[in-house]
């Protein structure tokens, strides 16, 4: 009966969105109603003696998001499927137990009074018509309420209990759901701290260790300068030094590349991307859509499945044109590069899918190759870019 008040409220809520009001009042209330439904769960399992974990999803900021929140959210259904069915069991045990303990108050009125009721006045179905049969009918009916209320009611309320637990508990595939959906609205996060995590590494390497091999390379070069011509093992070594050095740094720019290339630092996913189509060896047309901010690591993904793609082309499919295309659906980044050469792409055969996937894979997303024989050929990758 404690939830008597809420229906109402939902109702008024709905019907003031007509006028504006609801707009921004029935989101609250409908938060409200979870919490009211989680109190009663709390409740009900008291009573069954069962474990209970408060419920209490977290409400985003803003109208529209609060507002998209109501829509799509499991819990908001579940509840709002549950309150009819708890009113209305409700109001029955409530109206049951009035009964009950209104009989009993009746019986003893009828019982000790029935002198002066109407000459109608009857119990247990059955006329009272003198002191001996009151008494006898009285404490019948009054022992058959008493039953009732001791003992069917609480079974009742059990009952209505467990229905309330059952209702409002989510099953295990909505549990799986519910986790899923916390982990895609957490990935976000994970994808920018593993980006600024890149960028921290690419910024350490390229300023510090890249710059101290240069600088050990430049001294061993000033080194064999300085040595006669014939210093023998001694420039030999040194030579021999220098040329490790460079290698190094050739290694370690290659490195720093694939980790996270030093011109998306620089430029940005579009500006690398306009780079990389003006110098590929294959005539490509660039249509990037709006697409807003990146995490790190989905641009150097990104970044990475064009510039594959595109020597992919350049290498083996006899192209004399490309296209690359890269737009933003939801939350999700999609990249496309479509070639008009021969096709039949070999993904084992070093064609550099199986990097591709590699790369895509790690963040969650998927690739998707279609390479007929004779041509076109489409690799087309979608990478999630948080929710």
């Amino acid at each position: 009966m404690a939830m008597l008040p809420l229906l109402p409220m939902l109702l008024a809520g709905f019907v003031l969105v007509s006028v504006g009001v609801g707009l921004w009042l029935l989101p609250w209330m409908v938060t409200g109603t979870l919490r009211w439904a989680d109190a009663e769960r709390g409740r009900a399992a008291a009573l069954l003696g069962e474990p209970h974990e408060p419920r209490r999803p977290a409400v985003p900021e803003g109208l529209v998001e609060r507002w998209r929140w109501v829509a799509t959210h499991r819990e908001v259904r579940r509840v709002l499927r549950w309150v009819p069915r708890f009113l209305g069991g409700g109001m029955a045990l409530g109206l049951f137990g009035v009964l009950c303990v209104g009989g009993m108050l009746g019986t003893v009125v009828t019982m000790v009074g029935w002198p002066l009721l109407p000459d109608d006045a009857s119990m247990l179905g059955i006329r009272v018509g003198n002191w001996g049969l009151a008494l006898v009918l009285g404490v019948a009916q009054f022992a058959l309420l008493a039953a009732l209320t001791r003992w069917v009611l609480p079974g009742f309320v059990r009952w209505q209990a467990r229905d309330s637990l059952t209702a409002l508990t989510p099953s295990a595939e909505e549990r799986l759901a519910e986790r899923v959906d916390e982990l895609t609205e957490s990935r976000a996060d994970v994808l920018d701290a593993h980006g600024a995590e890149l960028r921290r590494i690419e910024r350490d390497l390229h300023d510090g260790t890249q710059a101290r091999l240069v600088a050990i390379a430049m001294r061993l070069g000033v080194a064999r300068d300085e040595l006669p011509e014939d210093s023998g093992a001694l420039g030999r070594l040194l030579a021999e030094a220098q040329e490790g050095a460079e290698d190094a740094m050739t290694e370690l720019r290659e490195v720093i590349r694939s980790m996270y290339p030093p011109i998306l630092a620089d430029r940005g996913l579009e500006g690398a991307l306009t780079s990389v189509a003006a110098g590929s060896a294959v005539e490509t047309d660039l249509e990037l859509g709006d697409l807003g901010r990146l995490p790190a690591a989905v641009e150097a993904a990104a970044y990475f499945v064009v510039t594959e793609a595109l020597t992919n082309v350049a290498k083996h499919s006899g192209a004399e044109l490309a296209r690359v295309r890269l737009a933003r659906k939801e939350d999700r980044l999609v990249a496309e590069v479509w070639d008009g050469g021969v096709g039949g792409v070999d993904e084992g055969g070093g064609s550099g899918v199986v990097g591709i996937r590699r790369r895509v894979a790690a963040l969650d997303g998927t690739v998707t190759v279609t390479s007929p024989a004779g041509g076109p050929t489409v690799v087309r990758a979608e990478l999630p870019c948080g929710s």
